[in-house]
């Protein structure tokens, strides 16, 4: 999660090290954002052929791998090409992260992993920047990579020795091609076309209408392919005949949007307006991550004692309001006025995203939860590809709307934007309402008879 930001920091050095220009170097983020969009799905598939322990195990060595062969680029061609690999062995330790996570805790303490889990998730978009900055600054490019290496060493150690082993399922179930044919450039296109939207600044850019309508073909086709395949689809769609499971995949995709679009403005407003460096900005969005890793933990025993509805109800209420508060911004608000504002806005985002998605698990038999995995994850980052080029396309008109690029008239367009911001993420609470109101165990209490009066268990 990390690698997926870190780089970001580091476009401009790396295109004038390799002697490439910024549309070549961009391939660097943008190769491995889609080799992430085609490989997600296959999570499930390959989690069920292989074993969970396996995959994962194998997928963090490649990742390793795949960042001391980027350490080594001799070319931006050499590095695009490493970045790729890298992306596609990263699809899959989240989703199968979270796949074992869920068959270890079980359905009555999924939010309490699960949170625990999601602590990285919503760090690194905050951390990423910080730690890019500081590399970039003090240590030869190579280190953005570098540092990857100790730490999967370390990862794939401890992962043979304390992962649970599991068993390939008995049954060899075909692999989807046509699925994947489908699902994978599918994807792929509507992450770039959304990416190009943001960096262009508008939706009428031809890359985005030429790429946008393909992408909902090719998604179009894929559903009906699958309809067609059943439980041998690449993603199964009976799985959304589970209220719990719909519902916290459309959660996860309007979280996603509500809560990463804004994540984009905030270190843009601290450089662009404020003219603080990167590593200032992401010491700036420290109370965000502060509040985040807080709440996190209380937010999944809370889940797990009432349910997940309540939870990221009250999260996406503070989410609402702490972004309100981000509307009255100038060139000149004081970080102290800030910091509480971006604290409350840590709460809500711990108190979302991972209670919605442990939800998604709760009715899904254990063997299903690869696929599940895969889904919620997609839906995820699709809502946030789409919230941050929603957000850089209106703070783009507006600054282009304005007939001076003062630090006054810049600070204008951002609160401008924010309360676009605050208007979808109020309109996000809706939402939340498609999720379980009750723990499980309550469920499974009113589902199952009570045993006859002298009977023995």
């Amino acid at each position: 999660m990390l690698d997926t930001t870190i780089v970001n920091v580091a476009v401009r050095t790396l295109g004038s090290e390799l002697d490439a220009g910024l549309s070549v170097v961009q391939w660097v983020v943008t190769g491995y954002l889609l080799a992430l969009a085609v490989v997600i799905p296959t999570t499930g598939w390959l989690a069920h052929r292989f074993g969970a322990k396996r995959l994962f195990v194998t997928s963090t060595a490649l990742f390793t791998l795949a960042s001391g062969l980027c350490a080594l680029a001799w070319d931006a061609g050499s590095l695009i090409a490493f970045r790729v690999v890298q992306g596609a062995a990263g699809a899959l330790l989240m989703p199968v992260a979270q796949t074992i996570l869920a068959r270890a805790a079980g359905p009555e303490r999924m939010g309490r992993v699960m949170t625990v889990v999601g602590v990285p998730a919503l760090l690194a978009p905050i951390l990423g920047p910080v730690l890019g900055g500081v590399l970039v600054d003090t240590l030869p490019w190579h280190w953005i990579f570098l540092i990857n290496v100790p730490v999967g060493v370390l990862s794939v150690v401890l992962s043979a020795r304390l992962l649970p082993a599991d068993a390939p399922a008995s049954g060899r179930q075909a692999f989807d091609f046509g699925g994947l044919a489908l699902l994978g450039p599918g994807l792929a296109l509507l992450v770039y076309g959304l990416s190009r939207a943001g960096d262009a600044g508008s939706f009428a850019h031809p890359v985005v209408w030429s790429t946008m309508p393909a992408a909902v073909v090719l998604l179009a086709l894929f559903v009906l392919h699958a309809r067609g395949r059943g439980e041998r689809a690449l993603i199964p769609l009976g799985y959304f005949r589970d209220r719990a499971f719909a519902g916290a995949s459309v959660v996860a995709l309007v979280l996603g949007l509500t809560i990463f679009g804004v994540m984009l403005l905030l270190p843009l407003y601290y450089q662009q307006v404020r003219a603080e460096s990167a590593l200032t900005a992401g010491l700036l969005l420290a109370p965000q991550g502060l509040g985040t890793a807080m709440a996190m933990p209380i937010a999944g025993r809370l889940t797990d004692a009432y349910g997940p509805r309540r939870v990221v109800l009250v999260g996406s209420i503070l989410v609402t309001a702490s972004t309100l508060v981000l509307t009255q911004i100038t060139a000149s608000t004081s970080y102290w006025l800030l910091a509480p504002a971006l604290t409350v806005r840590g709460l809500g985002f711990g108190a979302t995203m991972m209670p919605a998605m442990a939800a998604g698990y709760r009715n899904l038999p254990p063997a299903a939860a690869g696929h599940a995995s895969s889904v919620l994850q997609i839906f995820s980052r699709v809502g946030g590809t789409l919230g941050a080029a929603l957000m850089a396309v209106i703070l783009a008109q507006h600054i282009t709307a304005s007939a001076e690029r003062t630090p006054a008239a810049l600070a204008n367009a951002y609160a401008t934007t924010f309360w676009w911001a605050t208007a979808i993420t109020a309109a996000g609470v809706v939402f939340t309402l498609l999720l379980p109101n009750t723990p499980l165990h309550k469920d499974h209490d009113a589902a199952t008879p009570s045993p006859a009066r002298g009977t023995t268990a």
